[in-house]
């Protein structure tokens, strides 16, 4: 198997209905940024994250029944992480100022997607994503390659909680506490809070960007 994994840009339109109104546009920025990536919508299933409650360590493992949902057919599922087994079934996750991780066991062809936020990382969420993967899939962890999105960087994101270090920082340091291997992981070096090609949640709300929105990634494995 082959792991691909795409970002959206600001030039290809928000990733996530955040205003009364704006659903078709969201949909046809998604339909096509997938398409043009070479990825099926229909088999494509969302990543909803939902703010509520006081658990952010919500995962779910999805099969060929859910492809689709949350793109070409309503959302049922609200989750922090999701994981298929199945080749060509993208997992979409829309990001405001978060990292986006994804991490993939290539001997046993499992793939998940977790969406690592403050509210998350305040959890120690890297660190469940793995055990996650560990007790329902059974990843050795030493196996798995991750990938840390762009976010928003600790200059303009700083976490409180976590003496004021970057969500990948921080995301790096659980991953890596979970048996991950240092070398195994890969960060990006965008700070999505600067690179205005990114959408930044946090930066609109201090007046810094005109426009509000969400980037997102998409991931998949390939034969």
């Amino acid at each position: 198997m082959t792991l691909n994994i795409f970002i959206s840009k600001i030039q290809d339109g928000s990733m996530k209905s955040i205003h009364s109104g704006d659903i078709k546009d969201v949909n046809k920025a998604r339909t096509n940024f997938l398409l043009k990536n070479n990825i099926n919508p229909d088999d494509t299933t969302l990543v909803r994250v939902k703010y509520k409650g006081d658990n952010y360590k919500r995962y779910s493992t999805v099969d060929d029944n859910h492809r689709g949902v949350g793109i070409v057919r309503e959302s049922t599922i609200d989750c922090d992480a999701m994981v298929t087994l199945a080749q060509n079934h993208a997992l979409f996750l829309p990001l405001a100022d978060c990292v986006g991780a994804v991490l993939y066991d290539p001997t046993k062809n499992v793939l998940m997607v977790s969406h690592l936020g403050r509210h998350n990382l305040e959890q120690f969420g890297g660190i469940a994503s793995v055990e996650y993967l560990i007790k329902h899939h059974n990843v050795n962890p030493e196996n798995l390659k991750v990938w840390l999105s762009p976010a928003a960087g600790k200059e303009l994101y700083p976490l409180f909680a976590f003496g004021n270090r970057s969500l990948h920082e921080v995301a790096f340091e659980q991953i890596a506490s979970a048996g991950v291997l240092l070398e195994n992981v890969e960060i990006s070096s965008i700070d999505s809070a600067k690179n205005e090609d990114y959408y930044s949640h946090s930066q609109f709300l201090k007046g810094s960007r005109k426009d509000d929105g969400r980037f997102a990634i998409v991931a998949c494995m390939t034969k």
